[in-house]
């Protein structure tokens, strides 16, 4: 009998239906893969397992009792508790009291201190980790807060455990001695479900693996009956077939762009526990894509090469010059530009007009001694404005109030007005409808074909292909290799090179 299941659960919030329908089933002493891409459903499902969001149909049950949980200490109360990927411990008190905290034995205001330091040493021993628990937590990596975090979880006879990408910032090795944990637990009966974008960790430690797509379940499997190649299908799909498709314009494109001199040069380049170092270089008029799955790296890359994350190891040329990229000022003033995958939350400011939004960056690199004239402002924003058919077409507007793709848009226009070298575009038909979707595509034919650079980034294998002339393809936070985007180039071969970690297919 399943410990903890869920039966035709449907979440929505407004405009969205984050779950349609899911059925899910978690067994005592297995350790349970639940996978997918953003958007795809899990951290919306673990909200409503454990008491965080309530649901518009379905049911859930703890064995054969049907349970709604109000809260997430009430689910931990019944045995269900959750360890996210950023610990959410206190760094400054010592590891007793985390494990412990807001639940000191004692009597009245007396707190047993001895019993509390006794006690974690037990639960940690049950770990294998043997540390001193009168230290402070922060002291220690992020692999011990890790397994502490477990053992503030499992002390309270949890049935279940929920880990949302507990891998994330760990080492190989750290990574090791956790999974020699869960096979520890998972013997002793408790039943783990796993969220992870590592594939690799999925068929080293999953006993059962479930795929959430677009808010549907796509499926329950076991890892021997499901090769990776096509559990990275079934978690990316194929829907983008309504789409104007413009193959034929990148094909034509390709040759010229072989021929250009390189815009930039990355060798070595990389990032302690962010990207492996990596070579790429991007030429003048071509669009390199980078494909890989959620974690496999892709913003880590494109973050290093706009200096939003410093790279420690080796070097970048622009146009044959050595650059260092501390800052993003220092992209932005060296001919980088970036829309990032967040656009609400790292690229738009809602309550800044369209015309405000649209001069910012163009203003920034001017210095705000030297403001453009109101006059210049207009005749850009009208000129950027109508280039990408935003709609409305007021640029007093607040741009909160513009839909995601007009939104989308708002953020190219932003950078297209500095004129940059090289483009960086992260995710920029996410969430949009396929009409504002496939005038993204088109405009990205355009600028390649106007002499532009451009880095384009998405987790849809078919818009890759669409619109790039080669393919850098990564998995597990590394380059694992590079296609060029022939006729032998289909859907299959990329993600083969992503299953093969760039074994040849």
């Amino acid at each position: 009998m399943a410990v903890l299941s869920a039966h035709a659960i449907t979440k929505e919030f407004p405009g969205v239906r984050a779950l349609d329908g899911v059925d899910f089933r978690l067994l005592p002493g297995e350790v349970h893969a639940l996978l997918g891409e953003n958007g795809a459903g899990k951290s919306t499902l673990i909200k409503v397992l454990t008491g965080v969001y309530g649901v518009e149909a379905g049911e859930i049950r703890l064995g054969d009792a049907l349970v709604h949980f109000a809260s997430p200490e009430q689910a931990q109360r019944a045995g269900v508790s959750t360890v996210y990927q950023e610990v959410n411990l206190m760094p400054n008190l010592s590891v007793a009291e985390n494990i412990f905290l807001g639940r000191q034995p004692g009597s009245g205001a007396r707190i047993r201190w001895s019993r509390i330091r006794a006690r974690a040493h037990e639960l940690l021993a049950r770990l294998r980790l043997n540390i001193d628990v009168t230290r402070p937590l922060g002291g220690y990596s992020l692999a011990v807060q890790q397994l502490v975090a477990i053992a503030r979880a499992i002390d309270i006879s949890a049935q279940v455990l929920i880990l949302d990408e507990p891998t994330s910032s760990l080492d190989q090795g750290e990574v090791a001695r956790l999974f020699e944990v869960l096979r520890q637990l998972k013997q002793e009966g408790l039943a783990i479900l796993f969220v992870t974008h590592f594939l690799g960790q999925v068929y080293e430690i999953a006993d059962r693996i479930t795929v959430l797509r677009n808010g549907k379940l796509v499926g329950e499997y076991l890892p021997a009956q499901l090769p990776e190649v096509e559990l990275v299908r079934k978690m990316i799909g194929t829907e983008l077939a309504a789409l104007e498709r413009v193959d034929e314009q990148t094909q034509r494109g390709l040759a010229a762009a072989e021929q250009q001199s390189p815009v930039l040069v990355a060798s070595g380049l990389g990032r302690t526990r962010s990207i492996e170092p990596f070579d790429l270089t991007v030429r003048h008029g071509e669009v390199v894509g980078l494909a890989g799955l959620l974690g496999s790296g892709r913003t880590e890359v494109a973050r290093l090469l706009f200096g939003a994350d410093r790279a420690d190891h080796g070097t970048l040329e622009l146009d044959g010059t050595s650059v260092a990229l501390r800052t993003p000022r220092d992209a932005a003033d060296n001919g980088i530009a970036f829309c990032p995958e967040n656009r609400r939350a790292e690229g738009l400011i809602p309550e800044l007009t369209v015309r405000e939004n649209i001069i910012l960056a163009l203003q920034a690199s001017r210095g705000w001694s030297r403001p453009l004239s109101r006059r210049r402002q207009e005749e850009l924003v009208r000129r950027y404005v109508e280039l990408l058919r935003i709609t409305p077409a007021d640029p007093d507007l607040t741009a909160g109030t513009l839909s995601g793709g007009n939104q989308q848009k708002l953020l190219l226009a932003r950078w297209l007005i500095t004129e940059p070298r090289l483009l960086i575009l992260d995710e920029p038909t996410r969430g949009i409808d396929i009409g504002a979707k496939a005038e993204i595509q088109r405009l990205v034919v355009s600028l390649s074909d106007g002499g532009m650079a451009v880095l384009f980034i998405s987790a849809e294998l078919e818009e890759v292909l669409r619109l790039s002339h080669r393919i850098a393809v990564l998995r597990d936070r590394k380059l694992v290799g590079e296609l060029t985007n022939d006729e032998r180039v289909d859907v299959d071969l990329v993600l083969q090179t992503i299953a093969s970690g760039g074994a040849t297919p």
